[in-house]
């Protein structure tokens, strides 16, 4: 998929502290994170295994390979990690073939970031296949920039996907708002040195230095990110 960076005059919006957002797709933006699970459980129960309720929270919110391997270590399954990773993803891209819903408040937010225009990165360890399919829901136009879980040497909790996207939009993390669902996603976007908002789905977050929680997107406008970085700094 083509990204494009708006032109520098774009990059601080209406004179704001805050120069980019950058947003989590499964579970913040779209109601997937149960999607994942259902499609793991499905997998493994073809496999001869069933998952155990309590893994939930271990493998939310992680990269492909941290949660398929994690899966394969506790239930002994007699399958590689490549081959899962296929599995996983071919049974999520189906299942997801007639559109995702979104989370509430989500479309309103990301109206609001485009109208303001605001540089807005999509940022996720999902593969770019599955990026490119929620995409067709959520709108490839609301975005500055896409970065997916197999485009980075090291995906979330690492730092390196909000690094990636602070630089190829010019922005300072610093002034970044990040907005993400989960412990995994919060660590990587803290790591890259941004501001984050959580909104937990499955898993509680507790607030931190630096970290807002609050209960939905419904909570999150512009003015909200733009008090965060301010307050901040």
């Amino acid at each position: 998929m083509t990204s494009t960076v708006p032109a520098p005059g774009t990059r601080t919006a209406e004179g704001s502290a805050l120069q980019a957002v950058f947003l989590d797709m499964d579970g913040t933006l779209v109601d997937t994170e149960g999607f994942w699970w259902d499609v793991e459980a499905e997998v493994f129960a073809d496999l001869g295994h069933v998952l155990d309720e309590a893994w939930r929270d271990v493998v939310v919110g992680g990269p492909m390979t941290r949660s398929a391997g994690y899966l394969i270590e506790v239930t002994g399954a007699d399958i590689t990690l490549p081959e899962l990773t296929v599995l996983l993803n071919d049974r999520f891209e189906k299942r997801i073939g007639s559109g995702v819903p979104l989370m509430p408040g989500a479309a309103r937010l990301l109206a609001e970031l485009a109208a303001h225009e605001v540089p807005t990165a999509l940022v996720s360890a999902s593969h770019r296949r599955i990026i490119d399919r929620v995409l067709e829901t959520l709108g490839p136009e609301k975005f500055s920039l896409t970065v997916a879980g197999d485009e980075v040497a090291r995906t979330k909790p690492h730092p390196d996907p909000y690094l990636h996207a602070a630089a190829r939009l010019g922005a300072d993390p610093l002034r970044c708002a990040v907005v993400e669902d989960t412990a995994t996603g919060v660590a990587a976007a803290e790591a890259a040195g941004c501001r984050v908002v959580a909104v937990p789905s499955v898993a509680p977050i507790a607030p931190a230095r630096g970290r807002v929680v609050v209960g939905s997107l419904e909570e999150v406008d512009l003015a909200f990110l733009r008090t965060l970085i301010t307050r901040m700094n």
